[in-house]
């Protein structure tokens, strides 16, 4: 007895010290939403601001994984990724370290991250008025900028900054491919992004979509069909299609023109999107602190790799969007509802990444999770009821349709690509222990 008492003692003594301290899960949702901000604040490009939300959340995850038995290391599912080292000894509370390693990261990695100092003073202050102590805030914000730090050493192998030393990318003139469109005639967005580390899947290619129709001029084929059915959906659309093409936008710089006067609108991110919907979600569901930010992690990295899957294959086809091949052979007069983003066609990015990250949402949360998504309101646009992730990707794919600006099979076939790489992503979790959490 006295032998057990005495390994007992020994255990307790030598465990790293954590303070008790109340449940900060009401944070985490603020805490990543100014995140977001500062993204919408820099313009950062869709397959862009996904791999900054997974650097953002990867150490959050690690902190956590080393204090919750029932949360997986990223390590486990990441091949190259290490386990981090948290300094311990010292009473600091995992929580806190977790919600300011969130906004360290962010803050050195964003181009305005600077921007994010004042989200952490913020952050500290409340802390202090809910009875954090000094010395713990302080050993927590030393274990979360330790972390920070590792990830950024991670971050920098990954290829991300070898994308500006590429050969600057030329667009084909030829029949078919894409083009620079206007108003803003923007150069191609990431035509190297197939470089980049995936998360999660084992290469860039792995889930290769099937071929798009084949360009022709010809106007029984099946190409001149595609054109035509996103030419005659534009002219007859109902009130619900034109609101859901907007809600779904996500078009991180939009321009408008009026005469010679050209104005910008900064929108979130497709990406950013579905990060807030994982938010409600987590809300909505009463998920722990641990699990709420195990669960953001897992749909970061999600997105960041379904967008470098659909990336490799946007420049392979460099397929010409419906307003160029419309302008050219149907009406060159016609405009699309939305505003045609600066990269190819194939395949549909929303369709791709919606669909992916649906599927994973559903395995951690359920087939039949309903939530009113609130993502938009700040873009003066009315909050959307959804009955499952599955039906908010549905309609997400769709809404690309409505928009004039992708084809059927972009968006049908890109479904198929993210939901494959949905499954993928599952099977992993599966097989590293990672659990339906609701």
């Amino acid at each position: 007895m006295k032998r057990f008492l005495f390994l007992w003692l020994f255990l307790w003594l030598t465990m790293p010290a954590q303070a008790t301290q109340p449940d900060l899960r009401a944070r985490v949702q603020p805490t990543i939403f100014a995140v977001t901000m500062v993204m919408i604040h820099d313009v950062v490009n869709p397959p862009a601001a996904t791999r900054f939300y997974a650097y953002c959340l990867l150490g959050a995850h690690e902190i956590v994984a080393q204090h919750e038995r029932n949360v997986v290391s990223p390590a486990s599912l990441i091949r190259s990724f290490k386990p981090l080292k948290l300094e311990a000894g010292k009473p600091y509370d995992y929580q806190v370290a977790a919600l300011y390693c969130i906004l360290e990261t962010a803050r050195l990695m964003l181009p305005s991250g600077s921007m994010l100092a004042d989200e952490q003073a913020k952050l500290l202050a409340e802390l202090r008025k809910i009875g954090v102590g000094e010395t713990t805030l302080a050993q927590s914000v030393k274990v979360a900028q330790g972390v920070a730090r590792q990830v950024m050493v991670f971050a920098a192998a990954d290829k991300y900054n070898q994308l500006s030393t590429r050969l600057r990318y030329r667009p084909t003139k030829a029949d078919g491919y894409w083009y620079p469109t206007p108003p803003g005639y923007i150069e191609a967005i990431e035509p190297h992004w197939r470089i980049i580390r995936p998360m999660l899947l084992d290469s860039c290619g792995q889930f290769k979509p099937l071929p798009p129709a084949p360009f022709s001029k010809d106007t029984s084929s099946a190409f001149h069909k595609l054109a035509q059915e996103v030419y005659q959906t534009s002219k007859s659309l109902t009130s619900e299609q034109r609101l859901i093409a907007s809600y779904w936008d996500c078009n991180p710089f939009a321009i408008n023109t009026s005469g010679h006067m050209s104005i910008g609108f900064k929108k979130i991110s497709p990406g950013g999107h579905w990060i807030n919907i994982t938010s409600l979600a987590a809300n909505k569901a009463k998920l722990s602190f641990s699990e709420s930010i195990n669960v953001h992690s897992l749909v970061a990295m999600t997105l960041m790799d379904a967008f470098i899957s659909c990336w490799d294959e946007k420049y392979r086809s460099n397929r010409i969007r419906p307003e160029t091949a419309i302008n050219r052979s149907i009406d060159p007069r016609w405009t699309p509802l939305l505003q045609t983003p600066p990269f190819p066609e194939y395949t549909s990015g929303h369709s791709v990444i919606s669909s992916a990250v649906a599927e994973v949402l559903t395995y951690l949360l359920g087939s039949a999770f309903g939530f009113n998504d609130t993502t938009e309101t700040i873009f003066e646009l009315p909050e959307r009821t959804f009955t499952s992730f599955r039906q908010a990707a549905e309609e997400a794919s769709l809404s690309r349709l409505y928009g004039g600006i992708h084809y059927r099979d972009a968006i049908e076939n890109g479904q198929a690509q993210g939901k494959a790489i949905g499954g993928f992503v599952i099977d992993r979790f599966r097989k590293v222990g990672v659990k339906p959490v609701f």
